[in-house]
């Protein structure tokens, strides 16, 4: 009689979502290179198999410590062997943002590898240790590709996975520093015997392969698992601990609708990385973030601004924000929802990173973006409320050519919001920046400083209604000329590269005012128009990381020869 494994899958959707697609699809994988590589090695080698495994590294030469993943089944939904191939976890995400190649072995009779799943009737300590001998055979071969340190390895698994994970631990392997084990366990139509919703031989095993492991666990376990419940885990890891297995048991409380799917969610990441890397680091391994770019944008907690429902609670935008946040609602988790104080909004759900794939959305087009639900939360904190300035008659309203800092577009920009009857705001930014929002949806004047704020532009208010409230700033007070050399003399810019001489002949071209700052490496960085040009390309290069100096403001060259 075969075997059925009744097992929840550890991938991010049901299989069938997630089947062979383009790994470069940034819907299902981050926006970081992942170097796929899909590879057939041997298993036992005393029960000769091909097994399929998934191979991602992350940026660099390495060598790179290994972390081994395996995968969950359900053999209540598909057969094995039309399993998709375990591609998509956030588990893998997380190790490539510690550095870490990952490998995702399929099981033999799995995703395309051979053989099949023995029939073990009731040894399910069995079922985890010939599945551990797989994964003990593809660390061997994985060894042999150069960029990987197969001396640094920690093995992890989900449901199925994790029960195997703790059956290579049994088997004592070789330069394995750990082992991590998510809600793991397996239920066999060959073996239904349960006490009270618990069974005996899966206790059994689990003190079975407890006093063969000599590696230390990490467990974690939920509430609401609807596979293996408190009553079961809670059994489960007292029997494994008894034998003198060291297993730390992490219980996370109930997740979502359930949390045996813990892992196929990015919100649950805050639960489990840092225990995991607490883990890694007692044992040895890199436990720190040095690549964000492989795991989804961290949420805003909940704001509690409104009831997820309410769509009258929208603060910016008419009929076609409202629709669009109702489509939002009806998609499944996950989800986001952006919005522009300009009265636009975007939305995403499923895949890697919903949010930033909305936000991406939303700042195509639009600038200032920010979240206002994710998931079943709302997440909106509404900006700060802005007094209304004085009147101050610097110019005539409809006077367009008194408007400072902008260029023709911002004063076709200005020309527009005179069309529109109030209320209405206009503000510029000192980078010669425009924002201008008219009608109604709450305060023009706040939306269109939030606007700047989200888009980290420095703006101040021009005109709002029927009035200009433009406040003039105190002039800049650029370097004196030094008379190091002529304006136009493109070749006695010190220290700086071809690239960046290009550069200053460009810089020459464009009207005044502007700015031109170097840095000892080379670099060099120019700005022009708006206020105070020098000021804003030293903040340039200062958040770069570079320590620039004036060469020349306006026409003058300013260079002063560092001692």
């Amino acid at each position: 009689m075969r075997l059925l494994l009744l097992l929840l899958a550890v991938l991010l959707q049901p299989a069938a979502a997630w089947a062979d697609e383009d790994p470069a699809n940034p819907v299902l994988v981050p926006p970081a290179p992942i170097h796929e590589q899909v590879l057939h090695l041997s298993g036992d080698p005393d029960r000769p198999v091909d097994l399929i495994v998934t191979l991602f590294q992350p940026e660099g030469q390495g060598p790179f410590p290994l972390a081994v993943l395996n995968h969950g089944a359900n053999g209540k939904r598909e057969k094995p062997a039309s399993m998709a191939r375990q591609r998509y976890t956030f588990l893998a995400y997380y190790f490539l943002s510690r550095g870490y190649a990952v490998a995702l072995p399929m099981m033999r009779g799995y995703g395309g590898s051979g053989g099949r799943q023995a029939n073990y009737h009731c040894d399910l300590a069995a079922l985890a240790m010939d599945n551990g001998r797989d994964i003990e055979a593809v660390i061997a071969g994985l060894a042999t590709v150069p960029q990987i340190d197969a001396s640094r390895v920690v093995v992890a698994g989900q449901s199925f996975g994790g029960w195997n994970t703790l059956g290579l631990g049994a088997l004592q392997p070789r330069d394995v520093h750990g082992l991590i084990n998510f809600v793991g366990g397996v239920q066999t139509s060959t073996c239904p015997d349960t006490q009270g919703g618990v069974s005996p031989s899966l206790v059994t095993a689990a003190e079975r392969l407890g006093a063969s492991t000599l590696l230390p666990g990490l467990w974690f376990y939920g509430e609401n698992d609807s596979l293996f419940g408190p009553e079961i885990w809670r059994k489960l890891h007292d029997a494994y601990v008894s034998q003198g297995a060291q297993a730390d048991l992490v219980d996370f409380g109930s997740f979502m609708d359930d949390s045996h799917q813990l892992l196929s969610h990015s919100e649950s990441i805050p639960f489990w990385a840092p225990r995991v890397d607490a883990f890694l680091r007692r044992i040895g391994l890199p436990g720190r973030e040095i690549a964000p770019q492989y795991l989804p944008m961290v949420p805003p907690p909940p704001s509690h601004f409104a009831a997820l429902e309410n769509v009258s609670a929208i603060p910016w935008g008419g009929a076609s924000v409202a629709a669009a946040y109702r489509n939002f609602l009806s998609q499944p988790w996950t989800r986001a929802f952006v919005l522009s104080p300009a009265g636009q909004a975007a939305n995403a759900h499923g895949g890697f990173d919903p949010l930033a794939r909305a936000l991406a959305l939303c700042t195509r087009v639009h600038a200032g973006c920010v979240p206002y639900a994710v998931d079943n939360d709302v997440v909106f904190v509404p900006p700060p409320p802005v007094a209304r300035p004085a009147v101050t008659r610097f110019a005539a309203i409809d006077d367009v050519a008194a408007v400072p800092w902008v260029n023709e577009k911002g004063r076709d920009a200005y020309r527009n919001f005179l069309a529109h009857p109030p209320p209405r705001a206009y503000v510029i930014g000192t980078g010669g920046e425009n924002v201008s929002i008219e009608g109604a949806g709450g305060d023009p004047l706040q939306r269109a400083m939030a606007v700047c704020a989200n888009a980290h532009v420095d703006c101040r208010p021009y005109a709002v209604d029927n009035d200009v409230v433009w406040v003039p700033p105190p002039p800049p007070r650029p370097p004196r000329p030094t008379g190091f050399a002529p304006i136009g003399d493109v070749a006695a810019v010190p220290w700086v590269s071809a690239r960046a001489r290009a550069l200053y002949a460009h810089f020459l071209t464009v009207a005044l005012p502007r700015a031109f700052v170097v840095a000892p490496g080379g670099q060099a960085a120019a700005t022009q128009g708006g206020y105070d040009p020098l000021a804003r390309a030293l903040q340039k290069c200062a958040a770069a990381g570079l320590a620039c100096r004036p060469y020349a403001v306006d026409d003058s060259v300013v260079w002063v020869r560092p001692r």
